[in-house]
Order: C-alpha cells, then structure tokens, then sequence
C-alpha cells in the first residue's frame, strides 16, 4: 500500500501533517465521524496540500493516540493503527471501523459531541442525526417503533384490497403481528401507521405538480395541474402514478404484429422511483414530503433523506449498489405486494426501462443524485422534441387541435417574455465575464442560472445537485458568487437561500 495512491478529498479518508496533542478534538471528530459512518481511514504525516511530510517518532505518536482514543472517545471505537514507511518517512495509517454502538462521542472541553461524515468533512450530528445513530446501535429502525396509536382504531381497507389484487391471498390479523404492523401490546408500529387508511402521520405526504416549461418559473401559467395526496402509502403510491398518467402522453405506432408503445416516460421506471421514495424516505426529516415535478423534457423525484449508508449515489456504480433499507418493515411489505425486489435492483430497472424504450438515446440516461439529507432522480420525457411523423397518438384530432389553441393563445405571451429572458441573460453573461472568476466555475454558474434565472432561489443542495459537486466546494462557489455580486441572500425562505443579482 502506498499512502499516494489514497490522499487526497475523499469521504473515506482525512489527513493529518501531527498529531494535535492539546486539541485532539481536530482530528478526533474524523474518528467518531468514521466511526458512526461507513469507517475510514486517517493518515498522520501528510500535508494539507497532500504532500508526504512523515513523522519524527512514528511509534511515540501511535502511542499517544491510542491513549487519547481510550480518555476522549466514548464508547472506544475499533481501531486499527499501523506504522508505514514510504520514501524513507514514517507515517501512521489509523483504520476506523464502522461502529456498531452508534453514536460514538467524542469526550471533551466540558460535553460530549458525536460527528458525522458529510462529503469530505467531519461535521457535528444534528438533533436528527443523533435519532439516526441511536436507532442504528440499539439495532432499530424507524418504521419498527411502536407508536402511540392503538391497532383497534385504524382501519386498513386499502393495505387490505391491495394484498388480495396483487398477491391473491387474505390479510389476515395475524398478519399484521408477523409482518410488523402491530407490537404485542396492539399498538401500531410507525410502519402500521403509514399504512393505514387515515394515517396519523401527517409529514406523510405527495406533492405532485405539472410545470408549464423547462423550469419553475416560465412566467405563464406557471403549474398546469397540481395535486397532494395524505394518508397510507399506497394512497399516495397509487395518486402518484395517476397524477403521472394524466400528466404525460403515450405515442403508439403499428407494426406487424400488433402496435408498439412509446410512452414519455417508461411506465415501470416512473412506478419503481416512486416506491423507493416513498418506502425508503427519511420520515425523521418533519416539514418535508416526497415530491413529483413533471416539466415539458422530463419528470424529478425528490424524496427526503440521502442514501442509508451515508454515501452519494452520483458517486456509486448504480448497476451494483448493495441493498441496505432505511424502513425494512414497509419495504418487506411492498415486496410482498411485488411492488419491489428484496435483492435491491431499482437502480438497474429504471436505467434497463429506458434502455429498451424506443426513442432512448444514451444522453436522456436517468440521473439519480443524493446529498446528506436529499434524493433526487431524474428521469427524461423519451419523446421531447422527437418528430411524430409515421406515430399515433391516443385521439390525435384532439390532442393537436388543443396544442395549437394554446400556442396561439400563448404566442405573444411568450415571444414577449422570451425576449426579456434573453436580454436578462445577456447582461448575466456579461457581468460573469467581467468577473474574477475561472471559467470552470463560470460555467457550473451558467448552468445555475439556466435552471433558476433571477426570480427564483437556490441554496447550497441545489448548487451542489445542478453544478455536480460535494459541500465544501460548493459553498466555495457560493462565496465566490457572492464576493462579484453576482447573488444575493433571500430574506423569508429560511437560512442560506440565494437568488441571482441582474
């Protein structure tokens, strides 16, 4: 192993030039933090800057380390620490193992503080962070908690009919006892809640909106259907694929045998991101819902929570991600339902859907994005700007006598406001260009505006979603927008959110 090929920004690794004797709370907040995470690894002897320093008395330092991670670590993460030779240098390679006693502290200046990992900082765990790592040592689970509510008082049509359609078998009440709906005592567990009938749980909500344009803000009749759906899952997973339904087209053309089908977006796609964010959601993110925004070129999914194990699935290889599940329980439940696979395939159903669709091309590949406490996929409209020459469409008369009256009613709406975009970007354009800034980051700006313009906000998830890069380096590109005035801080719409200075 040469410690050359590892350094370097990564959520795996963090290096240190010493040892920090007198403030070990600098390097052990990575410890916890990889210790309440995936593990890691840090390097002690190498520079900020990645250069390879080493150390003076390798084997004094490694001493002093295990003592200071007995005193000041609790409980003692496992460890395991190696002196490295490398050119002639002596270096510490300390390997944190992922905890099973989460959430590890770290002991010191008069509190206990736990930190976890977030892109490649060791940050200090929030209220709810600290709910997820107490869960995850006491080897539980959100949806496993018994809740407040008595079974006798719910009613369970909807999970009731569902099972019988898709399974062919009678819930019986057993059932709801194995399955782990009820605890012994009759009380529903946080599963049985969302997926009862009337579910008491009120952050478990859809929103759906069908946008008019590319973005947010197309200044003309900004949402052109808009829905919420409450109550169990499987209300909400069946509002949803409705809402998509009557939201997008399905183009057919006849061919030897019968007719092929070219729906905008692949029915089975659509259906599996939805399952997966509603079942594998973060329901101890309060204030936030599920949400499906459909726009003239493509359809996004936002669901609350970032992936399970911590990591960022634009940085994973989808076609082989490992199955771990935030909410086990539902989603054993759904799978009874085959409405998903235990093994954990989603990733590669939805890309395998559009693959074999037949106006896929590979730039309209779905995109699935995630931060610490976000998930987004993406998946693209097959037929935007797709010639409909030699292809049928369901009551054709109709639907293009119904897009021509919008576009002459729209025309001179648009032509007018088409106008004052462009003479906005124009100026956007120019003042980026007189900035101070390299063009590497002019662009990841562009993009941004392109997405946002000036009437709207953004906050550091939507840079670092939009301009594809972790935390730090968007709140980097954050300062430097700010440092040109090329944005401005949004007053109203909670701390850190931004909008484009024309």
């Amino acid at each position: 192993m040469f410690i050359s090929d590892f350094v370097g920004e990564s959520n795996e690794y963090d290096k240190k030039l010493i040892l920090e004797e007198k403030r070990p709370k600098n390097w052990l907040k990575s410890v916890s933090a990889f210790a309440n995470g995936k593990g890691g690894i840090l390097f002690f002897g190498v520079a900020d800057d990645d250069t390879l320093i080493g150390l003076e008395d390798a084997r004094r330092v490694s001493e002093k380390i295990s003592e200071i991670i007995k005193t000041r670590m609790d409980p003692i993460p496992q460890t395991d620490l190696e002196l490295h030779e490398e050119n002639g240098k002596q270096f510490i390679i300390l390997r944190i193992l992922p905890g099973v006693e989460t959430p590890y502290y770290y002991v010191g200046d008069g509190s206990r503080t736990a930190f976890v990992r977030v892109g490649n900082e060791s940050v200090q765990a929030g209220a709810i962070e600290l709910k997820r790592l107490v869960l995850r040592g006491s080897n539980q689970t959100y949806d496993s908690l018994s809740s407040y509510y008595p079974y006798e008082n719910y009613a369970f049509t909807k999970l009731r009919s569902v099972y019988r359609q898709r399974t062919g078998k009678k819930l019986e009440e057993a059932d709801f006892i194995s399955f782990g709906l009820v605890d012994e005592n009759g009380m529903l567990t946080n599963a049985g809640v969302l997926l009862a009938d009337e579910s008491p749980m009120r952050h478990s909500r859809l929103f759906c909106t069908r946008w008019n344009g590319l973005n947010k803000a197309s200044g003309v009749m900004e949402a052109l259907d808009d829905k919420e759906f409450s109550g169990s899952l499987l209300i909400l997973l069946q509002g949803g694929e409705e809402f998509i339904k009557n939201n997008t087209k399905k183009r057919w053309k006849k061919t030897l045998d019968g007719r092929l089908e070219m729906p905008d977006i692949p029915e089975r796609a659509a259906l599996e991101c939805i399952v997966n964010g509603l079942i594998h959601r973060d329901y101890l993110e309060l204030g936030s819902e599920v949400h499906i925004d459909i726009f003239d070129d493509r359809m996004e999914i936002y669901s609350p929570g970032g992936m399970f194990d911590g990591s960022f699935v634009q940085n994973l290889d989808t076609d082989h991600v490992p199955s771990r599940r935030r909410n086990p329980i539902i989603a054993d439940v759904f799978s009874r339902m085959n409405y998903m696979e235990r093994r954990g395939s989603g990733f590669k159903k939805i890309k395998h859907d559009y693959h074999r669709s037949v106006n896929y091309r590979p730039e309209l590949e779905p995109v699935f994005y995630s931060d610490a406490s976000s998930f987004w996929v993406t998946l693209y409209n097959l037929n935007y700007n797709v010639t409909v020459e030699g292809v049928d469409v369901g009551d054709r008369k109709q639907f293009f006598a119904k897009e021509k009256a919008v576009v002459l009613n729209e025309k001179q709406l648009f032509g007018d406001k088409k106008t004052v975009v462009s003479k906005k970007k124009q100026l956007f354009e120019k003042k980026i260009n007189e900035s101070r800034i390299s063009t590497l980051a002019k662009e990841k700006i562009l993009r941004l505006y392109e997405q946002y313009s000036d009437d709207m906000y953004f906050s550091r998830a939507d840079v670092m979603r939009i301009a594809g890069i972790t935390s730090s380096p968007a709140g980097e590109l954050i300062k430097k927008m700010k440092s040109e005035k090329l944005i401005v801080p949004v007053v109203g719409h909670g701390k850190g959110r931004y909008r484009f200075n024309i």
